[in-house]
């Protein structure tokens, strides 16, 4: 049975962990394809949201929303067809209405009775305050890309997150969904992680880069690790 009595706070990924960012991506630009007779199957086209937005976040550090631009606009030229000035803010445009998975709320509000809550989210500032609005319940830290001036899974926001938190490393558990932004830094940090499988049951690894690290923990659902955490 693995041991969360020894955690204060437990920090969360958001877009793809608590928030279901493959539906809202996908709502995004499939229509966009469509107003330009293209069509691309949902799992390629997230793969192809992945590699291009990993692409983006590796280079020089740019807000999350020219980062969105640039995928959708590389999308275009992948695609080859050329985007209407009003269409190139469709991501950040669509991002606050991403919806929130099924049993993120109730498990946060669960997992809120116990422990400190933190997001560490590749995002910007005032995107995620349009997100914090979907997820309802306070948060005791949010550590985004905009305050390390990097992207995950660069080690920078994790400590950044350590020094704002203030919490000993140890009493960190780190829960988030992509194994390429979180769970590699995370062991490499010597923060304790857990897996949160959204995409269980199906093959790829989505909208995210793929990679290869053993988590401390795996669960299929934020429910799921609410259960093990609260009992």
């Amino acid at each position: 049975m693995y041991d969360f009595s020894r955690f204060e706070c437990l920090t969360f990924d958001c877009y793809g962990t608590l928030i279901d960012w493959e539906t809202g991506i996908l709502s995004a630009l499939k229509p966009l394809l469509a107003a330009h007779n293209r069509d691309l199957d949902d799992e390629r086209l997230l793969q192809l949201y992945g590699t291009l937005e990993a692409q983006a976040e590796a280079g020089e550090y740019r807000p999350y929303r020219e980062i969105l631009r640039f995928v959708t606009q590389r999308i275009g030229s992948r695609l080859s067809f050329a985007l209407h000035d009003n269409e190139i803010d469709t991501l950040p445009i669509s991002l606050p209405r991403w919806p929130a998975f099924s049993d993120t709320v109730e498990s946060l509000r669960r997992l809120k009775s116990r422990y400190k809550l933190a997001i560490i989210s590749n995002t910007d500032d005032d995107l995620f305050a349009e997100t914090a609005k979907i997820l309802e319940v306070p948060l005791d830290f949010v550590i985004t890309a905009q305050q390390a001036r990097s992207y995950k899974p660069s080690h920078r926001n994790f400590e950044l997150a350590v020094e704002k938190m203030a919490v000993p490393r140890e009493k960190i558990l780190h829960c988030a969904q992509s194994i390429f932004h979180d769970i590699v830094p995370a062991k490499q940090l010597g923060i304790s992680n857990v897996w949160v499988n959204r995409r269980a049951g199906r093959a790829g690894s989505g909208a995210t880069r793929a990679a290869q690290e053993t988590p401390d923990l795996a669960v299929t659902s934020l429910k799921e690790l609410a259960d093990l955490a609260t009992s």
